[in-house]
């Protein structure tokens, strides 16, 4: 007899399909292999216990504080421990039972179904300012243009353009300025229908510069303040484009001046809700968020936003992360920005595992080659 402890990470049903496990069985086996651990807060002490009983009813379990059967306090936070399967059928308990369990129902019903991943598409950078916080980014017009088309060759399938530098601390400029700085290369990218080739997107807030570089072919707005402005959302739905709302506290002249949050998941869960809604006020269909890494973060912020991403897919809507030679990686491994392509693939990585679909990233090739590795280590 031979015993091989498998990882968790493995393609599950390839395995399944490998035993000749019949199809029925293949769907059941799959759902009991992946485990969720699921935080509840502020949950009802009485709905608290009839979900922990629901739950050793069908072999999952519920954590909950110490003189919870006694109801000791109104409220409780727990850990609810399930797996997708045991997930499924306890959603379906809940929406009969009292004490706030019916809407529970419905998010954990939301989890269990926003865990299908495939593939993440790699978004290059291309700045048209001087200021950018890495400078091999920076490009004018003819550079960038011979840069675009190495992208396009290394595998990126969005190529983002932007003429403002958001760094932490830098200063804003005029809609005027930063026109002046990505038409040429807007202007090339129209003449030589490059557009065709892959899908460009625009990364500011000026509905100027927006309105051009959607009448120049461009597809994506990439908004750093995440709608704020109502003239970009009625540009948007005008041209139909596809929105990427990011969550930024503050602006990037005070967003590192002592970043804080009571909780950094519920208050940019939140800050998304109301986004959304706000964009489908105004008639905006395609939707991609963005946590935002590094702008008004802390580490330690960033880092949970990465672990937990999954938590954001409930909303139902593509995530991109761009953590690109941030200087989260210094915090974590002192190093000047040319050196932290290693931490920045540990990063996107993890993001992509945890939900990520859009990867917004400097290096191309590294990404693109890094995203098939790792595809076919999942596959395995």
């Amino acid at each position: 007899m031979i015993v091989e402890r498998l990882s968790s990470s493995i393609d599950i049903q390839k395995q399944l399909k490998a035993l000749n496990v019949d199809a029925g069985g293949v769907a059941i086996l799959s759902k009991k292999a992946k485990i969720y651990i699921i935080r509840i807060k502020e949950l009802h002490v009485g709905g608290a216990n009839i979900l922990k009983q629901d739950a050793l009813s069908i072999g999952a379990d519920l954590a909950v504080p110490r003189g919870t059967v006694i109801a000791q306090t109104p409220q409780v936070d727990c850990l609810l421990i399930a797996t997708k399967s045991q997930l499924e059928k306890l959603s379906k308990k809940e929406l009969a039972q009292p004490f706030g369990l019916k809407e529970l129902a419905k998010k954990l019903s939301a989890i269990a179904s926003s865990d299908r991943r495939e593939s993440a598409e790699v978004m290059g950078v291309i700045n048209a300012n001087d200021d950018s916080f890495f400078s091999k980014s920076r490009f004018v017009a003819d550079d960038a243009i011979a840069e675009i088309e190495n992208m396009i060759a290394e595998g990126a399938s969005i190529i983002d353009i932007g003429g403002v530098s958001s760094a932490p601390n830098a200063k804003p400029i005029s809609a005027e300025e930063e026109l002046s700085r990505v038409r040429p290369i807007l202007d090339v990218i129209a003449k030589e229908r490059l557009y065709e080739r892959v899908t460009f997107s625009i990364d500011s807030y000026a509905p100027k510069v927006i309105e051009y570089a959607l009448q120049s072919g461009f597809k994506i707005v990439n908004d750093i303040t995440g709608l704020s402005d109502d003239g970009v959302c009625e540009i948007c739905a005008k041209y139909k484009a596809r929105v990427v709302i990011m969550h930024m506290q503050g602006t990037p002249e005070t967003m590192q001046v002592n970043p804080n949050y009571e909780n950094t998941l519920d208050e940019i869960y939140t800050f998304f809700e109301e986004r959304i809604e706000k964009a489908k006020r105004f008639g905006i269909e395609e939707i991609v968020l963005d946590v935002g890494i590094g702008f008004g973060k802390r580490v330690e912020d960033n880092i949970s936003l990465i672990k937990n991403l999954e938590h954001f897919k409930t909303l139902g809507y593509p995530l991109l992360v761009g953590a690109s030679r941030k200087s989260m990686i210094d915090k974590i491994d002192p190093s000047d920005v040319s050196k932290r392509l290693g931490g920045t693939l540990a990063i996107h990585l993890e993001a992509f595992r945890n939900g990520a679909s859009i990867l917004r990233v400097h290096d191309v090739q590294e990404h693109a080659q890094a995203l098939k590795v790792q595809l076919a280590l999942d596959g395995f």
